[in-house]
């Protein structure tokens, strides 16, 4: 049986979906724009350089040991614990101006101001190579993403929610690349973990959408799809504002708390997050609108028995 919904307390949401997606489109061509004229501040992960790993003989502040390399041998050095508190490993560029042994005594020399009984426990060089490799298989995974997820949701929904969630996903991870290329913020592996991470948290927002979209095409006998629309995500925004605000508040904490190594993670995140909530309703659902999604296409496929069309031999 079906149900008429009411429409009187549902927001318009799609009323400023036009200038929105225009805004979106601007994003996203200045976004390859600036790829391709700055490219990406690749992070030691992808570009190769020299790994120092050292032991000291007492728990070493981090902050303390990065505040001694200010040398220009040191400049640009990562340093991480490794294992433990006494196990530091320290990265350092590539630099042509300099050999990788004036960097490494360079660190080994801060680390001695802090700890004379510090040991070099060993020292690798990492080639760009590796680092092309990484960056491949990096893109190549996003990319594989995405085409799982298509195929995923023209499984589950309909075509033309999928090229819409599939058009969202691609919007936010292109749109989040391009604020890191113009801001030349570094790159490193643990940014791409965050780049994955907003295509899921992305996803799983578009599918909630989607999954009331389809209820209500389902339930309501009136009504436009852009009003369907409209409902759908005016019952789904108590939930989006609610799991959003929560995600928000453990991002901004690694952010402003979370240190040097995750804070790449946290601002891809950051990105992610808010670029990835509003293309679920004005990138998405209004690309759906637009490829003509209407109640016909949410019904399901009737199956005909075998024999349904003789005529009876009852009398």
């Amino acid at each position: 049986m079906f149900q008429i919904f009411s429409v009187k307390n549902t927001v318009d949401f799609l009323r400023h979906a036009f200038p929105i997606s225009v805004m979106s489109l601007i994003l996203v061509i200045a976004s390859f724009v600036s790829l391709g004229v700055q490219g990406i501040n690749w992070g030691l992960d992808f570009t190769g350089g020299t790994v120092v790993e050292m032991e000291f003989s007492a728990p070493v502040d981090l902050n303390a040991l990065r505040a001694t390399m200010t040398t220009d041998e040191a400049e640009g050095a990562v340093v991480q614990n490794f294992g433990s508190s006494r196990d530091i490993l320290v990265r350092l560029p590539v630099r042509h101006e300099l050999k990788s042994d004036v960097q490494v005594a360079a660190v080994l020399t801060a680390a001695q101001s802090i700890d004379s009984g510090v040991i070099q426990k060993r020292v690798e060089f990492v080639g760009p190579q590796v680092g092309k490799e990484l960056a491949e298989q990096g893109g190549l995974a996003v990319i594989v993403a995405l085409i799982c997820i298509l195929i995923y949701v023209s499984f589950r929904f309909e075509w033309r929610l999928a090229a819409g969630s599939v058009a969202a996903l691609a919007h936010d991870v292109i749109v989040t690349l391009g604020v890191f290329s113009v801001l030349q913020l570094e790159f490193d592996l643990t940014v791409l973990a965050g780049l994955l991470t907003v295509v899921g948290y992305s996803l799983n927002d578009t599918i909630v959408v989607y999954d009331r979209i389809r209820e209500n095409f389902l339930k309501m006998r009136k009504g436009t799809p852009v009003e369907i629309v409209n409902t759908s995500i005016t019952q789904t925004m108590s939930r989006t504002v609610i799991t959003t605000g929560t995600t928000l508040i453990t991002v901004i904490a690694l952010f402003l708390k979370g240190g040097t190594m995750i804070h790449g993670f946290a601002t891809a995140l950051l990105l992610g997050i808010f670029v990835g909530t509003y293309s679920s309703i004005y990138v998405a659902s209004y690309l759906a609108i637009k490829l003509g999604i209407n109640r016909e296409h949410m019904l399901p496929v009737e199956i005909e028995k075998e024999g349904a069309d003789q005529p009876s031999m009852m009398p």
